[in-house]
């Protein structure tokens, strides 16, 4: 008469993301696990676990290891791991977090160890995927398959984070003072072959000079600029003291020989 109704208390409904585990008697029923949708199991001799097989989250709280180069930080993480094998699980691990966690403090110690403390802040990509391939390699055998791992922070020490940034400001006055060497000396190499060019062309040191006048009185209109011609210049300044840039003009006055009373005519006179 009772067995309509003590049906219903041996079905179960598993969703889409869970599995099932039946132990009957304390002995893992045989075969995969059951779900989703419905199952049957006897309340009198049966007990079963749900095991979720969405993506897990966990948090490695900060713990400190100490780098190649004899460096002590502090360093957290995030691992992402799913259930795989729901009855391997089961029969492997009894607290699942606190054994991934442990798990990944000590493979990141143990790999952070053969990292000095330029390639932990730098490549943190290739770090997280080595320690992502080392739990991958233990967890398997418990039923787990990590997805993925993040380095979250790096908390490092105030007297190295003083003598980072001393060292880091060293660097950048080092590369300005270069940066303003090269500078100088592209200027100078760029004034040199300017001498040599108005040197060589006479000319353009006169388009130079007119240049410069044309300059100051767009810049400053109420400046009185009285230019002084080439010829006086070249007139004013000594023969000895002529360089190579100064402009040659031609002298049109010829020499008259001056006349000699004393001379005559000819010799026999």
């Amino acid at each position: 008469m009772t067995f309509p109704f003590s049906i219903w208390f041996c079905i179960k409904v598993v969703q889409e993301y869970e599995r099932v585990i039946i132990f009957r008697l304390g002995h893992l029923l045989p075969g995969r696990a059951k779900g989703p949708g419905l199952f049957f199991f006897l309340p009198c001799l049966d007990t079963y676990h749900k095991v979720d097989l969405r993506l897990q989250t966990l948090e490695v709280p900060f713990h400190e290891v100490v780098t190649k180069d004899m460096f002590i930080m502090e360093i957290d993480a995030i691992c992402y791991y799913r259930m795989e094998n729901a009855s391997l699980l089961l029969n492997s691990l009894a607290h699942v977090p606190k054994a991934v966690q442990f798990l990944v403090q000590t493979t990141m110690k143990r790999l952070l160890a053969h990292r000095s403390l330029t390639e932990i802040l730098l490549e943190r990509k290739s770090i997280a995927h080595d320690v992502k391939v080392a739990l991958d390699s233990v967890t398997c055998v418990w039923g787990i398959k990590v997805e993925r791992t993040e380095i979250k922070d790096v908390r490092l020490p105030a007297g190295l984070q003083h003598s980072l940034a001393v060292e880091a400001e060293a660097q950048r006055q080092a590369k300005v003072r270069m940066i303003a060497a090269e500078g100088e000396k592209a200027a100078s190499e760029s004034l040199r072959m300017a001498a040599e060019i108005l040197s060589g062309t006479p000319a353009a040191v006169q388009l130079r000079y007119l240049h410069t006048l044309q300059s100051l009185s767009t810049e400053k209109p109420s400046t009185v600029v009285l230019p002084l011609p080439f010829d006086l210049l070249n007139f004013l300044s000594p023969p000895s003291n002529k360089t190579q840039g100064s402009i040659p003009f031609p002298n049109h006055s010829k020499y008259v020989e001056p006349l000699n009373p004393k001379k005559k005519d000819s010799p026999m006179l």
